[in-house]
């Protein structure tokens, strides 16, 4: 019989019908699995994620060639992945999605190459990328092939990692090697309830070491989000997690050759900042939240926090000022009274590196009483924590601004931008200490055998506290050695801040010539 040739209206009748059925998933009734869960499918993600009509997806078609243990029958398209680019706020975004509804979104050959494509394609482009993480792990039918696409993965993410904004939400389980791929990504978002990371199981954890511990309680969102610092932030729904995703991309350039996108501001510039004034009490000893100076300085009171719940005694946030983005890293006096500790200087240096790679000038803001003391601190290894914090800011070559509104004591005010180890400028408030001890301590260390000679030690002690912080402890002594450019009025803050960042705006300063550092890990 004579072969009937198709019409072009009947084959793309066919292509729409492919496309289609690739969209919905082989299984109607594992969409409504996925939805009695609180879970969304993956294209609903990609619609929440991007601007509305413009996600383009590439390779919706493509179907594994795996055989062996019933493989060969199952041959859904997408492959359990979907991969496209759109926009998010008319700029490009490159994006990929776990579909769980396929393979349980279990990681295969023709699956990783789909990603690795797409992950080629965001850094050639310059523009950023975002995961959608709801998978479970590598696919156990394809054996190695599977192991060596979560390599190409990582690799991947590695050479990436610099040059354009990673960002890894978590929607769904991410379990044993997969967990690496959001570890090297620059921001990992998680949903409480339905997301959940580890290396091991809670099964593995108990046949090893008789722990007994539910998956949330192991790697859940907030177990990630407060304890480990694996996770940046936690949420209740998908919803609010990806506008949030949206709202953080608005403040990034797309790669490390742009700047930060600005914005018109209508927040003037030299708004004067009153309430700085009983904000901040001038006694050191007495504690306050940071975020409210924060919310005064930068425009409309607006900041995006990162690990909010991790190390809370550092802030550390992205804003704008005068409509352009900047990183706030600051001491938090309202925890621990805002000491360095190990945690502390390991978020702030992931914070300082990330704004040096993508172009975000550095403000921090000065409350420090100095490194967090103790034994579990020293065995730790404060030492090569905190001096990761200081490898960050030394190798910085971003606008950077050191702000001082009272304490600064010891290393820690070294450690914090200070003007020593590279900050372009420094300026301080009429309340600032800035010393290599409090007063009480340097008291009690440099008059040691006097006070302890005397008749009355608590009174030559009290004097001897009053003399040491007239002669070293005045908040002139840095600037009249220079080491504090100038003394400003708390209510002239934001618009002091926007003038030196407008001033170095055009900064370029270029590291020695070597292959990299050699930062402490």
């Amino acid at each position: 019989m004579p072969t009937v040739e198709r019409t072009l209206h009947e084959r793309l009748m066919e292509l729409d019908e492919l496309k289609e059925s690739a969209r919905q998933g082989p299984d109607p009734a594992a969409t409504e699995r996925q939805h009695a869960k609180g879970k969304l499918t993956a294209h609903e993600r990609i619609q929440l994620l991007l601007d509305e009509g413009s996600f383009t997806e590439v390779e919706a078609l493509r179907r594994h060639r795996a055989t062996g243990f019933g493989l060969e029958r199952r041959r859904p398209h997408s492959d359990g992945v979907v991969t496209g680019w759109g926009t998010v706020y008319g700029r490009t975004v490159f994006v990929y999605a776990h579909d769980f509804r396929i393979f349980g979104g279990a990681l295969g050959e023709a699956h990783a190459e789909k990603i690795h494509k797409l992950m080629d394609m965001a850094v050639s482009a310059g523009a950023p990328l975002v995961s959608l993480n709801d998978g479970a792990g590598a696919r156990i039918q394809e054996g190695v092939s599977a192991l060596a696409g979560y390599g190409g993965i990582f690799m991947r993410n590695t050479r990436a990692s610099g040059v354009i904004p990673q960002v890894s939400v978590m929607l769904g389980p991410c379990a044993g090697g997969a967990a690496y791929s959001p570890a090297l990504t620059d921001f990992v978002f998680m949903v409480r309830g339905n997301a959940q990371m580890f290396i091991t199981g809670p099964d593995v954890v108990q046949a090893v070491t008789g722990e007994k511990v539910s998956q949330n309680g192991l790697g859940g969102a907030d177990v990630h989000a407060a304890t480990s610092g694996v996770a940046h932030l936690a949420y209740d729904d998908e919803e609010s997690c990806l506008e949030d995703v949206r709202f953080l991309l608005s403040l990034l350039p797309g790669n490390n050759r742009e700047l930060p996108p600005a914005q018109r501001c209508d927040d003037p510039p030299d708004r004067r900042t009153d309430a700085l004034l009983d904000l901040v009490p001038p006694d050191p000893q007495r504690a306050y939240d940071m975020r409210t100076v924060i919310e005064e300085i930068v425009d409309d009171g607006e900041f995006f926090e990162v690990h909010s719940a991790w190390a809370t005694n550092i802030l550390c946030s992205l804003a704008r000022l005068d409509g352009h983005v900047v990183g706030i890293v600051a001491n938090q006096p309202a925890s621990l009274a805002g000491v360095l500790d190990i945690e502390a200087s390991e978020k702030a240096a992931r914070f300082v590196q990330l704004c040096d790679a993508f172009n975000i000038p550095l403000v921090t803001l000065v409350d420090v009483p100095g490194f967090l003391p103790g034994v579990g601190q020293e065995h730790g290894g404060i030492i090569r924590h905190g001096a990761k914090l200081l490898y960050a800011y030394c190798n910085a070559t971003v606008p950077r601004v050191q702000l001082i509104l009272r304490k600064a004591y010891g290393g820690a005010y070294i450690v914090m931008d200070s003007r020593s180890i590279g900050a372009d400028l420094s300026l301080a408030w009429p309340t600032n200490e800035i010393a290599v001890m409090g007063a009480e301590g340097a008291a009690n260390v440099i008059f040691r055998r006097e006070i302890a000679a005397a008749d009355d030690p608590d009174a030559v002690r009290q004097q001897k506290i009053k003399e040491y912080r007239t002669e070293l402890m005045h908040p002139y002594y840095a600037a009249e050695r220079g080491l504090v450019d100038d003394i400003i009025d708390p209510r002239d803050t934001r618009s002091a801040l926007i003038r030196s960042l407008a001033m170095l705006r055009g900064k370029h300063a270029d590291l020695p010539a070597r292959k990299h550092g050699n930062p402490p890990m």
